[in-house]
């Protein structure tokens, strides 16, 4: 078996630069309600965000031996995404990863372990986002494959598929996709600002929302 594949298929940075525009809930929404990672994934600071192509990683549970692999060969923009198993009780990533990979120009770190030393990572200013904060160390023991597809968050992620993510959370978009997704997502963008300056303008919920037909329907009794 290949362990590391150095060689990915990445998507124009035109059009990284077009999705990061978007939130991750508008981009979920405009393609289908789908690409959403497991809402356990969070960011340590609500103002971090980011939006870039996904060099994929596999780590044992509390080992993040391929994770400093994966560093080495991540590329600028790249998002390095650590899928270890949903192992938490591990602090997988801190402050000395975290300069590296800052140095490196990587654009953010995911995974769904735990990571450490998130104070000086905010500092840093690295978007880091995981399935929880600990303090507990790894060892550096198992191999594990670099940029092959990566079962994650309840997705599958293959490597240069694009992934952003905000305050709310983290969306995967296909790299073959992501152009019709930029179109889907302003058209989305473009309604719901038309929806809230009606709501200022008078408009109601079950007007704009179109829900008479629908609460009659089922029933709905109002009483005066």
């Amino acid at each position: 078996m290949i362990h590391v594949k150095t060689t990915i298929t990445r998507p124009d940075a035109d059009v990284v630069s077009a999705l990061a525009a978007f939130s991750s809930a508008t981009i979920h929404e405009a393609q289908g309600r789908k690409g959403a990672l497991s809402s356990r994934i969070k960011p340590i600071d609500r103002s971090m965000s980011f939006c870039g192509p996904a060099v994929t990683v596999r780590c044992a549970p509390q080992d993040n031996l391929m994770l400093q692999v994966a560093i080495h060969y991540a590329e600028p923009g790249d998002v390095v995404l650590v899928g270890a198993g949903e192992y938490t009780e591990a602090g997988t990533f801190g402050d000395v990863l975290g300069n590296a990979m800052k140095s490196k120009g990587i654009a953010a770190m995911v995974t769904d372990s735990g990571v450490r030393d998130t104070a000086d990572l905010i500092e840093l200013g690295l978007p880091v986002f995981s399935a929880n904060v600990c303090i507990k160390g790894t060892v550096k023991e198992t191999l594990g494959p670099i940029n092959h597809p990566l079962v994650f968050g309840d997705e599958i992620i293959y490597p240069g598929d694009i992934l952003r993510g905000d305050a709310d959370g983290v969306v995967v978009i296909r790299r073959e996709e992501a152009e019709e997704v930029i179109a889907l997502s302003q058209a989305r963008d473009d309604a719901e600002r038309e929806l809230i300056k009606k709501y200022h303008d008078g408009g109601t919920t079950i007007e704009l929302c179109k829900l008479t037909d629908v609460l009659k329907a089922k029933g709905l009794l109002v009483e005066e």
